[in-house]
């Protein structure tokens, strides 16, 4: 019903998606399209990594989506580690496109943005591409390793452009994301349709507060997330400790869900802060004990420092402690702002004193929190809800197929060429 009243009627045509970033269905992101798609007729396959414990089957169907799998080691060792990763990752993509066979779109998630060079060789067979703007990858690159305009980021530059201008469509996760896409890439605002993150509500269900997670004290904060270089996880840290040694408060356990390549260091950083006896790191945990851990928590941290990616990007985080109705502290973002809302109070960028008094504020003010805390879960089910992503994705697909007839696979050649006529 959705696809017929968005334009976006799938029947007859396929896609397909190609991720590098995170296996599906555990991106979540991605596996709402993929339904999203299914539901409006598309035949929907993706291409993705294998997680590192789950999502290991080199081939799986699941909810009628096909998943096509491809082994992948994760970076290391800066920059050149990434080289590796993603030429490995485009072999494996081309490898497995050619085994799918034709489609009518080809949706590359970034980053990287090099899944253009596989959707250039997908249109050339008839395929549109549609690029799913992830991540803003120089501003990624310029946040991450902190080695300035250098040649490397000249080059990440260039690749943008290059995805940019072979993309029939843009979908932008916000709108600072498309205004980047229609002033930096030079694409037409027509041409670019925001489709937002937003948390799958059925897998954030608050169920009763557990005293015990909260290891004997009176408050549990919580951070969630990847704990990457740029995260901020060592600000939250250092937040705690000055919420400990400057503002005398131990009434606190702090438990950290998540992990990442920074997960060690941060581990280190807390026992060097003396926090081991009140901060807890789960790693990744199932999702039931995710939502235990969330609905029992009375402050949720978003400590994203203000860097060129993170003040103009979503936080899924942020949006997750909504959906849940917690309170946030966070640093003052555009993007935290545009999100949140009064479901969080902002802190000035990146300075941990006024986050550490504002964790003491709300810990101290039950009734604001409960305030804040419906004010999330209403924008998560009002203007942020999955439900206006559903349309604005439909109508970006019928958007790239407007005048274009499906593909069959019975229309090409066994090299998977289009016959001419």
């Amino acid at each position: 019903m959705l696809g017929n009243a968005a334009g976006g009627d799938g029947r007859g045509r396929r896609a397909l998606i190609l991720v590098e970033n995170l296996s599906v269905p555990f991106d979540r992101r991605v596996w709402q399209e993929c339904t999203t798609l299914r539901d409006a007729g598309w035949e929907v396959h993706v291409i993705c990594p294998r997680g590192e414990k789950r999502d290991r089957e080199p081939e799986a169907v699941i909810d009628g989506v096909r998943i096509h799998r491809y082994p992948l080691r994760a970076a290391t060792g800066g920059p050149a580690g990434y080289l590796r990763e993603y030429g490995s990752a485009l072999w494996h993509t081309v490898r497995l496109a050619r085994k799918v066979g034709p489609v009518d779109v080809v949706h590359a998630c970034n980053p990287p943005d090099l899944l253009f060079l596989p959707a250039l060789w997908l249109k050339r067979r008839g395929a549109r591409f549609v690029f799913d703007q992830h991540d803003l990858v120089p501003e990624l690159y310029l946040s991450r390793f902190d080695r300035g305009q250098d040649l490397l980021y000249r080059a990440v530059c260039a690749l943008e452009r290059r995805t940019y201008r072979a993309a029939d469509i843009v979908l932008a996760t916000n709108e600072s994301y498309r205004d980047v896409a229609v002033r930096r890439g030079g694409r037409r605002p027509e041409d670019v349709f925001v489709v937002r993150s937003a948390p799958a509500i059925d897998r954030f269900q608050p169920v009763p507060a557990e005293p015990g997670l909260k290891r004997g004290k009176p408050h549990l904060l919580c951070y969630l997330g990847v704990m990457g270089p740029q995260d901020g996880v060592d600000y939250a840290l250092r937040a705690l400790a000055k919420l400990r040694d400057e503002l005398g408060r131990t009434d606190w356990h702090a438990v950290f869900v998540g992990a990442g390549d920074a997960f060690d260091a941060m581990v280190e950083l807390s026992r060097r802060l003396g926090l081991s006896e009140q901060v807890q790191f789960t790693g990744r945990i199932p999702d039931a004990d995710l939502v235990r851990y969330l609905s029992t928590a009375d402050v949720c941290l978003s400590p994203d420092p203000r860097n060129p990616l993170n003040d103009v990007s979503t936080m899924n985080k942020v949006l997750e402690y909504m959906a849940m109705g917690r309170p946030i502290v966070s640093f003052d973002l555009k993007e935290a702002r545009v999100s949140a809302g009064d479901a969080a109070v902002y802190a000035p960028a990146d300075d941990e004193a006024e986050f550490a008094g504002l964790i003491a504020l709300l810990l101290d003010d039950p009734e604001q929190r409960a305030r804040m805390g419906k004010i999330g879960q209403e924008r998560i089910s009002g203007p942020l809800s999955w439900r206006n992503s559903q349309a604005s994705l439909l109508a970006a697909y019928a958007a790239a197929c407007r005048d274009h007839a499906p593909v069959s696979a019975g229309d090409q050649n066994r090299e998977g060429k289009r016959p001419r006529r």
